[in-house]
């Protein structure tokens, strides 16, 4: 029998997972986290995922006692199918269908459904991903209406109640920086600068203003926005939701 008390968080060693882990840290009793090697370029976010769960151990003494076991899943295979920039050295484009050629399709639906298995066996109730449609790529199935759905699949396949829950959904990443500071104040803002990865090329040797990174793809260009908004609005705090 799962637990409303107990989170799984999707944790890619990113921005966006770290704010939510953090943002389950602090609703939940036990929260562990699930990260998925699937051959992105990025690989080196893998990498942080580590470097990131020590420092909340460390920095956070609160939350230490509630962050259970990390869980690393093989998805290689899956990352293959798509052929995309996300796994490929191609440059950044938008395809035929709109879409930018970083979109994985159906990445977050196959990461949700095997955080659901994972849950199954941990007893754990709770599905945390960063998911955001607020200030996003176009990715569909960052969408709450696919995963309002694919949470019902789950439930009636799995016989479970699970709650995927979104707290970025809304957020734009000036507000998701916001939010960190809401949650964990300035160590976790400074943690998530110096510690976390986004980059899509997995640079890391440069230090912007606003993390490490190439400072040219998409994802680095729509941090470093959200972090430069932030800043000229003076830093305001983000309701936790």
């Amino acid at each position: 029998m799962t637990s409303s008390s107990r989170a799984l968080v999707l944790f890619s060693g990113g921005q966006d997972s770290a704010v939510c882990l953090a943002w389950a840290l602090a609703r939940y009793d036990r929260v562990e986290t699930v990260g998925f090697d699937y051959g992105q370029r990025h690989a080196v976010e893998l990498a942080q995922r580590s470097v990131i769960r020590e420092r909340f151990l460390s920095a956070f003494p609160l939350w230490a006692p509630r962050l259970g076991e990390d869980h690393m899943l093989e998805m290689r295979g899956f990352g293959a199918i798509g052929e995309t920039a996300m796994t490929q050295d191609r440059a950044f484009e938008v395809t035929e269908k709109g879409l930018p050629n970083t979109f994985v399709p159906g990445r977050n639906l196959v990461f949700l459904t095997y955080a659901a298995a994972l849950a199954d066996r941990r007893q754990a109730g709770i599905l945390v991903g960063g998911m955001c449609e607020t200030d996003f790529s176009g990715y569909p199935d960052c969408r709450r209406d696919s995963l309002d759905a694919l949470q019902g699949a789950l439930n009636l396949g799995m016989a479970q109640d699970f709650r995927i829950e979104t707290p970025l959904m809304w957020l734009t990443k000036a507000e998701t920086w916001g939010l960190a500071q809401a949650l964990g104040g300035a160590a976790l803002v400074d943690m998530i600068l110096e510690d976390s990865h986004t980059c899509y090329r997995g640079e890391r040797g440069a230090r912007h203003a606003w993390g490490h990174g190439c400072g040219a793809c998409p994802a680095c260009e729509l941090r470093a926005k959200g972090w430069d908004e932030w800043l000229a609005a003076g830093r305001p705090l983000t309701a936790i939701p």
